[in-house]
């Protein structure tokens, strides 16, 4: 499906505070100019000087490397991961946040050569996932995600590290903002092209799914964070044939039942026919779901992916279709976009196929 593909599912994030006001900038540059190599050295001999010096070129160092040339020249330097964890791991608070904003920069880059460079600090992450406050921890994460994006030795490297058992303790967390950076680590690492054979069986065997699934079942995580796990539980399902593992959890009723409360939040003033009744409620829920997020494309494409799954070879849910007069609410979804359309008439198809009674009634 390339639908899993979209540009806010696989992609880089970037947690930046505006700190130019403490530098002295003005705040205009976007993007800093480039730094030479012989620049980048002078602020790394910088950071081994006295604390004053060490914590203003630290600094520096974070905001220069939001330019793409000057991250390429700094891990070239033989040392300067080295050093840049060395304040990592201090006892140091402010040094040690200012280098974990660093490393970050660091993990946004397109340059895979980069983000191999960063291998090293990897342990340290993880380690640090149940850090001293809460911003740090959030870092920590995104720097994860960022880096498993698109380098397969990070996660070569993570796995055995233990990052699946790390993960799953951190799940517990009641921080939305933790719960949220969490998500977005598990949902890079389950879009890898190797997740289905070394990443989905240790998630399946680990706590996860059960969190995650009273997660977004609940709502008690927050919206971003239940919308990273509702994600992640879609990978579990589309990576593998069997799904005892989550059909065991319950999975299939808590996840109905979640769509039958969203369906009732919506506003009251539904079209006639889509009120909830008894026996086809999911069917009815579906399409207050759609009638409220038409402007959302990815949902709508969603919604109609089931509705094309509930009603392929299943005589119940075609002729419940029919009987509860859903059919001009799924006409009007036609015009939305081309997969829309395409996706609506499939459903028609799969009614059809019922036989002459059901063609008549369409």
């Amino acid at each position: 499906r390339k639908a899993r593909r979209q540009e806010q599912l696989v992609s880089k994030r970037l947690l930046r505070e505006d700190s130019a006001a403490e530098d002295g900038r003005d705040g205009a540059e976007t993007v800093p100019d480039p730094l030479s190599e012989d620049e980048v050295l002078e602020l790394l001999r910088g950071l081994q000087r006295g604390s004053d010096d060490r914590k203003r070129s630290l600094s520096r160092l974070c905001w220069a490397l939001q330019n793409k040339e000057t991250q390429q020249n700094f891990v070239r330097l033989g040392g300067s991961i080295r050093t840049l964890i060395g304040l990592f791991t201090s006892n140091l608070a402010d040094m040690q946040m200012e280098a974990a904003r660093c490393l970050h920069e660091l993990s946004h880059s397109s340059d895979p050569a980069v983000a191999e460079a960063c291998l090293p600090v990897t342990s340290y992450l993880l380690t640090y996932l149940s850090g001293h406050s809460i911003e740090f921890t959030e870092l920590c994460l995104y720097t994860l995600g960022n880096l498993v994006v698109e380098s397969e030795a990070v996660r070569k490297r993570l796995l055995p590290q233990g990052i699946i058992p790390v993960l799953a303790s951190c799940i517990q967390s009641p921080h939305e903002a933790v719960l949220e950076g969490l998500g977005y680590v598990l949902s890079q690492l389950l879009q890898a092209k190797e997740a289905p054979t070394e990443i989905v069986p240790l998630v399946l065997d680990s706590a996860l799914p059960q969190h995650m699934l009273r997660l977004v079942c609940s709502g008690s995580s927050g919206v971003g964070a239940a919308v990273e796990f509702a994600w992640c539980l879609h990978y579990l399902v589309c990576s593998r044939k069997e799904h005892e593992a989550l059909l065991s959890l319950g999975a299939l009723p808590s996840l109905a039942s979640l769509l039958l409360r969203l369906a009732s939040e919506a506003p009251p003033d539904a079209a006639e026919g889509l009120e909830l009744v008894r026996d086809e409620r999911l069917l009815a829920a579906l399409f207050l779901i759609l009638q409220h997020f038409l402007q959302l494309p990815f949902i709508v494409h969603e919604s109609l992916w089931l509705l094309n799954n509930l009603t392929a070879a299943e005589p119940f849910f075609c002729s419940a279709l029919l009987s509860l007069d859903l059919l001009p609410a799924l006409l009007q979804l036609l015009p939305c976009s081309q997969t829309a359309g395409v996706l609506v008439l499939t459903v028609l198809c799969n009614v059809a196929a019922q036989g002459p009674a059901s063609c008549q009634r369409l």
